[in-house]
């Protein structure tokens, strides 16, 4: 693969919506500009934090547009495109190819929990062949414990091999690191991001190029920080600002995240309709909002 590896803090944007539960293209491109301010290095719209499943393919393929009118520039965007069917797959691929995004973050065709290697690898070939762009790159999006199926180092090592100009990197969402370890011996030319900053010095202490985090939503800052200091761009205590990150995404983590996050957002920036998440998802109670910003403290700024 002659092109250089992703590397980097990528923010699975959460997906903000008006009181009707429309989308809200407002509050979704100010907090996209404010994540770049940030520091954060790539937006994946549509992920599991953005609620993705919960919306259609044209809401996204119109929020995406919405970034790029807003402003944004879509050499920083790699929307969440994997769906179960090939065709609407293909069309979340195809547009957001012909937008200029950096990268897609793909799932793997996820209601057949039994698919074999083979199977997936076949969608793959199949997806890569019709899209059929030199300029489709894909990150692999390994979530079992929501999706039931994934993506296992050997498949990504054989996906990596055969497509070295279109895979090139994997998401891994599994919460076990030993996985990380296996994905990244088994394709080292990809870029492999670890699903949470927990694992953000020990991915990069072990090879992996940066991480893809819920919560650098509400810690872009501080998860930045991390980056740099092991990237040698800044000097700081890495023992502290880790323990400091580490601290944060477990404080989140003990309330429901994508609710709770969004009742911070509602909370410190004064618009109610951050609160608002769609079925089978329920808002966050104040009381669990107060107690997660008290836990928190002066570690939050949004």
């Amino acid at each position: 693969m002659n092109q250089e590896k992703m590397t980097g803090v990528t923010t699975p944007i959460l997906t903000p919506f008006n009181d009707d539960l429309s989308f809200a293209p407002d509050l979704y491109i100010s907090h996209a500009s404010w994540l770049l301010d940030q520091g954060i290095h790539y937006i994946s719209p549509f992920g599991t934090t953005g609620e993705a499943l919960s919306m259609s393919v044209a809401e996204r393929l119109t929020a995406v547009d919405q970034l790029i009118e807003g402003g944004i520039d879509p050499s920083v965007l790699m929307p969440g495109t994997g769906l179960s069917n090939l065709e609407e797959t293909v069309t979340l691929c195809c547009h957001a190819v012909d937008h200029g995004c950096a990268a897609v973050m793909t799932l793997p065709p996820f209601f057949y929990k039994n698919a074999s290697d083979d199977g997936l690898y076949a969608y793959f070939v199949r997806l890569i062949e019709t899209v059929n762009s030199p300029d489709l790159k894909i990150c692999l999006y390994h979530i079992p414990p929501f999706a039931g199926i994934g993506f296992t180092p050997e498949l990504t090592g054989r996906l990596a091999h055969d497509f070295p100009d279109t895979v090139v990197a994997y998401k891994d969402s599994s919460g076990d690191f030993e996985n990380t370890r296996k994905v990244i011996a088994a394709a080292p030319d990809i870029a492999v991001f670890p699903g949470s900053e927990k694992f953000l010095r020990q991915g990069m202490e072990n090879g992996g190029m940066g991480c893809i985090s819920a919560t650098c939503n509400v810690n872009p800052a501080g998860i930045r920080l991390v980056y740099d200091v092991m990237t040698g761009v800044k000097e700081g205590n890495l023992d502290n600002i880790n323990n400091e990150m580490v601290t944060f995404r477990k404080n989140v983590e003990g309330y429901v995240p994508i609710p709770a996050m969004k009742g911070m957002l509602a909370e410190i920036r004064g618009d109610s309709r951050w609160c608002n998440v769609r079925p089978p998802l329920l808002p966050a109670s104040e009381k669990n909002t107060g107690e997660l910003l008290h836990l928190l403290g002066g570690n939050i700024h949004l």
